[in-house]
């Protein structure tokens, strides 16, 4: 917004007087006439009322710049006027320069108290006139100038806000997909802003349990700091293997977790991958149950692996939301972990017939697991 104009005779000024309109009020009509040409002289525009009522709705209609308010004037005076601009929002910020006869002190303080800005006392000096008005129009200057500058300070301010709660909102949603994902897959979901890899779908993945053989009675025999910091070294351990191999951290159960591979992105080679991330896994876990025993606790990780079609999604409710693998083989890789000795990694048919030769496995024949129909084979990674 430019800046506002300034009188002609302001040193460097490239605005003229015409840039203001002026309001003269007065019930004397060659009052008015008088006024007006002496303003009208100067290069200011101007425009006339008779009494209060007109030079109210004049002043809402046009907005003159500044008001000369003449203060006896018959029904409505000059001072009720004064006090009914200062009241409208549309005219409360126009300057108020009171017109009176006469030099009484009660008159001039009570101007000042409904809200006039200046006064004049007749007969008057009309070149101290013609500095009041420039004084009065300056100080208006200033106060558009401010009042802009606040209203672009409220809106940069409205704009940073929705900015902030964009960026929260933004790094809430980035922060619940690290929950599950390998930050591989969150970045990739993030750039491309596409959340329709986590709608409700159906596909082939391989699952993983992981579960720490005797750790009901290691929890029951050993102090709370010492359950809780076993729990943190072995999720420390193996969090950051889940996510190199690509893996979804489904959920934690105290002394394990669940783990699938081969969504929300596809890997082509999901049940190789997932034994690979296991082998890892067991061997790094190994070196922690060394520690352990050390401390005189004998903990050992039971792997189980099941590769199977699932119904994946979001699910839970607002601001507690999972991303969960549904179906036959969560419960199978599951009943497979607890069948698994510490140290051992036992996987179904389904996924050691996708397993290369050089991948050694073997048969431990066949078991009848809980919940599921029918026996199924099993086979151990070597």
């Amino acid at each position: 917004m430019p800046a506002p104009p300034q009188h002609e005779n302001l040193p460097g000024s490239k605005a003229v007087a015409a840039d203001y309109r002026i309001l003269v009020v007065d019930d004397i009509r060659d009052n008015v006439t008088m006024l007006a040409a002496h303003l009208e002289a100067k290069g200011y525009a101007t425009l006339a009322a008779y009494s209060g009522v007109e030079a109210l709705g004049i002043s809402v209609r046009e907005k003159p710049d500044l008001v000369m308010l003449d203060i006896n004037m018959p029904q409505l005076s000059g001072l009720d006027v004064c006090a009914q601009l200062k009241e409208h929002p549309e005219t409360k910020m126009i300057p108020v320069i009171l017109v009176t006869a006469h030099s009484d002190t009660e008159d001039i303080v009570h101007g000042f108290e409904v809200g006039a800005d200046d006064y004049l006392i007749k007969p008057y000096n009309h070149l101290e006139m013609l500095a009041r008005i420039r004084s009065m129009l300056r100080i208006k200057d200033a106060q558009t100038q401010l009042l802009e500058a606040n209203r672009k300070l409220d809106e940069l301010n409205r704009g940073l806000e929705r900015k902030v709660e964009k960026q929260v909102k933004e790094l809430e949603r980035v922060n619940r997909l690290r929950r599950f994902f390998s930050p591989q897959i969150v970045k990739r979901i993030v750039s491309a802003r596409n959340e329709e890899l986590l709608k409700e779908h159906r596909r082939e993945i391989t699952v993983v349990f992981l579960d720490l053989r005797r750790f009901t009675a290691f929890a029951e025999s050993s102090s709370p700091q010492e359950v809780i910091q076993a729990v943190r070294d072995l999720h420390n351990t193996v969090g950051p293997i889940i996510f190199r191999y690509g893996g979804t951290l489904e959920r934690f159960t105290g002394d394990g977790m669940m783990v699938f591979l081969g969504d929300p992105e596809p890997m082509p080679e999901h049940p190789v991958q997932a034994v690979r991330m296991c082998v890892e896994i067991r061997v790094e876990v190994a070196k922690l149950s060394d520690n352990w025993a050390s401390q005189g606790h004998d903990l050992r990780l039971g792997i189980g692996v099941a590769t199977g079609v699932a119904s994946l999604g979001t699910i839970g409710f607002e601001g507690r939301l999972d991303y969960a693998a549904i179906g036959t083989v969560t419960n199978l890789a599951a009943r497979l972990c607890g069948r698994a000795a510490g140290g051992q990694i036992l996987i179904d048919e389904s996924t050691c017939d996708k397993l290369p030769g050089d991948m050694h496995t073997a048969p431990c024949g066949e078991f009848t697991l809980r919940g599921l129909s029918t026996p199924r084979k099993v086979y151990e990674i070597q």
